[in-house]
């Protein structure tokens, strides 16, 4: 899909992870200037050089999505270095292991494995921060760029976990369900000074973050990599490419300059099979 992003400049937040840094080399070879916000400042380097090889713009910046000082440094450089954002994509977030239980079902209590009485708060709050707080405090400080200016949006990334919670990650499906709401509560308090704000829903994609709980050390299939493929239709993973398409369309103002406050699953079908 063709999309022209000369002279914009979008900011990107997770940007060293394998979506988004997939999401910002497609957003440069259409024109835009990236601005590349991660805590793992490594791997934003990674990214914006591998941009500028090719020809783009690109700046790596160390940013801590739960410091809105850190995220307002980064913005103060962003403005001096790169312009004004454009166009903001939510993309920090993930899951841990101290907010997953290790079964599916509570039947009876194991002192060998953590049940849902087992869960600290403090594992909780951090996955519900790092999605939810790590999507409102980006939106707040760069956000403000975008008031009153033409061809301005935002896009959240939120996840198939929100519309139907999976088994064993409470903390993470809440989470998300918590960004789509706040993408369509944002899409109505933005919607007179011209941003729009969309929110895209990955199905299941390997990462870093799921790769071990996808396949074992042998890289052979887990049981719950089984469930999840007899679970989508289209019996496969998806391809990182295949979350491009979507986000150029969502943010590209003439194709979609009349949707805000959707969430567009990108799943292979498995928000619409019911088992049966």
């Amino acid at each position: 899909m063709s999309l022209d992003l000369k002279g914009k400049v979008v900011v990107i937040t997770g940007a060293g992870g394998v979506i988004c840094s997939t999401l910002a080399k497609s957003l440069a070879e259409s024109g835009a200037k990236i601005a590349l916000l991660d805590l793992n400042f490594d791997a934003a380097k990674v990214v914006a050089d591998d941009i500028e090889k090719n020809g783009g713009v690109a700046k790596a910046y160390k940013v801590n999505v739960l410091d809105k000082a850190s995220l307002e440094s980064a913005h103060e450089s962003v403005k001096k270095e790169l312009g004004d954002c454009d166009i903001l994509i939510n993309g920090a977030g993930g899951n841990n292991p101290k907010a997953t239980t290790d079964m599916e079902y509570y039947l009876a209590h194991d002192d060998d494995l953590k049940d849902f009485f087992a869960l600290e708060g403090e594992g909780v709050k951090f996955v519900f921060d790092l999605n939810f707080i790590g999507t409102f405090l980006p939106t707040q400080v760069f956000a403000k760029d975008m008031i009153g200016k033409k061809g301005c949006s935002i896009l959240n990334i939120s996840s198939m976990n929100a519309f139907t919670p999976l088994t064993k990650i409470p903390a993470y499906s809440g989470a998300k369900a918590a960004v789509s709401n706040f993408t369509a509560w944002l899409a109505v308090h933005f919607s007179k000074v011209g941003i729009r704000v969309n929110a895209i829903a990955p199905g299941f994609f390997v990462t870093n973050q799921n790769r071990r709980l996808l396949f074992d050390e042998n890289g052979k299939p887990t049981a719950r990599t089984q469930k999840i493929l007899a679970s989508t239709p289209m019996d496969r993973f998806g391809e990182i490419d295949e979350l491009v398409g979507a986000t150029k369309f969502l943010l590209d103002e003439k194709a979609a300059s009349f949707i805000t406050g959707i969430v567009l699953p990108i799943d292979g079908g498995f928000n619409a099979y019911s088992g049966v």
